[in-house]
């Protein structure tokens, strides 16, 4: 800070605007670098650049506010007018508007927590579309011929769901998309199993599943993208994620909601002797209805024969009924040959599935997949060796064009007291205050003598 000339006391320091704010500025970031403040969000508007501008209030006073993209991309829920927050973060000033603000770098809601909110806003906002809607709910398949699961491919889940299929239906196609089920990439991984299904078209229903956990554990399931990719799949999705009593995003919107996956596996397909139970049924009934009719029909036979008006037709009458006898003789022979038709088509089809051999397919998956993340694994070891290339140049070009590093060559940057950059001897008179900024500090001068 250079020396007042204008006449004052030698003793009086006189600063520009800009050098009180930032005197204020280095006081408030040395006295509050780490501060939580408590508070109700107001004015909050969301910039293109991903930044978040809004203010912080209580009854008696308000603070400016701002969490900048590279913060406000970890937070869970997003802030509106009239939530009470409690936001961490330090204090400095905001030199182009002389204003002190809190930069936020962590912002939890009060009272609630940020997975809690961040759920109920999700599933207010897809409420609203009408993906909740029964109307739009698919109908599951009576008997599947396949059946998809969308889950890990290690833990009890998967184990419960194989073993009940087994044990429902032991001669059913089941297609496992192994996936992570929680943590980074999750979501997108469940996207991607619900897409190559909905894709491909292999399966005619898709369970959707994990086993229980917390509120954090089971947020994939609460992602926005997940339930979109649920409500748009064309192929029926039970959803059954954790416990009877969790609920996910992905429960509202699936075509059905299984209290756990082991319930998920029941509902995805009947036991295969109520199948056959089913049958039989429909057969007694149909049975019982040819003789109910017959019997009718008999019945109505006779009361004609007791009529007099009829007796010189009972001949023809007679006729008749020998040729209804033989079509009811030749209707149950036609039943069971196509019951036997029918029985030789199951037990074909049975013995048919029975040769399929899941294990192979599931070991040339599995090798296939290994190869698969070979392949990958040695793709992102030559693209994150090309990224770091890339940025190491691009920090030897920084430094190399960096205004310190001209500074330190023995170069200077002078200010006139408007802190306006001199380029020329005629921008200022004999007399005035300079700043010269060197590479380490700064100098105050004054203008003693001028040369063209």
């Amino acid at each position: 800070m250079g020396q007042a000339t204008f006449g004052f006391p030698s003793q009086r320091k006189i600063y520009s605007v800009s050098e009180l704010s930032l005197e204020l500025k280095n006081l408030l970031e040395k006295q509050f670098p780490d501060v939580w403040v408590a508070g109700e969000v107001s004015n909050f508007r969301g910039a293109t650049s991903g930044h978040l501008y809004f203010t912080l209030k209580d009854a008696g006073a308000q603070i400016r506010a701002v969490c900048f993209r590279n913060q406000a991309r970890y937070l869970k829920f997003k802030p509106q007018d009239g939530i009470s927050v409690i936001a961490r973060g330090h204090l400095s000033v905001y030199e182009a508007r002389g204003e002190y603000q809190l930069y936020v770098d962590f912002l939890e809601p009060a009272g609630v927590g940020a997975l809690q909110l961040a759920f109920e806003q999700l599933k207010a906002k897809l409420a609203a579309e009408g993906l909740f809607d029964p109307a739009r709910k698919k109908p599951l398949p009576v008997l599947p011929r396949a059946v998809g699961i969308v889950t890990s491919p290690t833990g009890a889940v998967i184990r419960d769901i194989l073993r009940i299929l087994q044990r429902r239906f032991r001669n059913m196609n089941v297609t496992l998309y192994p996936v992570k089920v929680q943590g980074e990439g999750a979501a997108e991984e469940i996207v991607e199993g619900v897409e190559y299904f909905n894709r491909h078209r292999i399966v005619d229903v898709m369970i959707v599943a994990r086993g229980g956990g917390s509120l954090e554990d089971l947020w994939a399931f609460n992602e926005e993208i997940v339930a979109r990719a649920i409500a748009a799949s064309r192929i029926p999705v039970i959803s059954a994620v954790g416990h009877e009593t969790d609920f996910t995003v992905a429960d509202f919107v699936a075509d059905l909601r299984a209290p756990t996956p082991s319930a998920a596996a029941e509902l995805v397909v009947h036991r295969k002797q109520d199948f056959v139970a089913e049958l039989q049924e429909r057969m007694r009934h149909m049975t019982q209805g040819l003789r109910l009719r017959l019997s009718e029909a008999r019945e109505r036979l006779t009361a004609l024969r007791l009529h007099r008006v009829f007796q010189t037709m009972l001949t023809r009458l007679g006729e008749r009924a020998q040729r209804v006898d033989d079509m009811v003789v030749e209707l149950n022979r036609l039943v069971r040959e196509t019951l036997n038709v029918s029985r030789q088509a199951w037990l074909a089809a049975s013995a048919g599935i029975l040769r399929y051999d899941f294990r192979r397919l599931v070991n040339l998956k599995r090798a296939g997949l290994a190869e698969h993340e070979m392949k990958l694994a040695t793709g992102f070891a030559r693209l994150l060796a090309e990224r770091r290339n890339r940025l190491a140049q691009a920090v030897a070009i920084l430094k190399e064009r960096s205004p310190l590093t001209i500074l330190s060559r023995g170069y200077s940057i002078t200010r006139d007291a408007a802190g306006r950059i001199v380029r020329d001897a005629t921008q200022v008179s004999l007399g005035d205050d300079l700043s010269i900024r060197l590479a380490r500090g700064e100098l105050g001068a004054t203008v003693r003598e001028k040369k063209r």
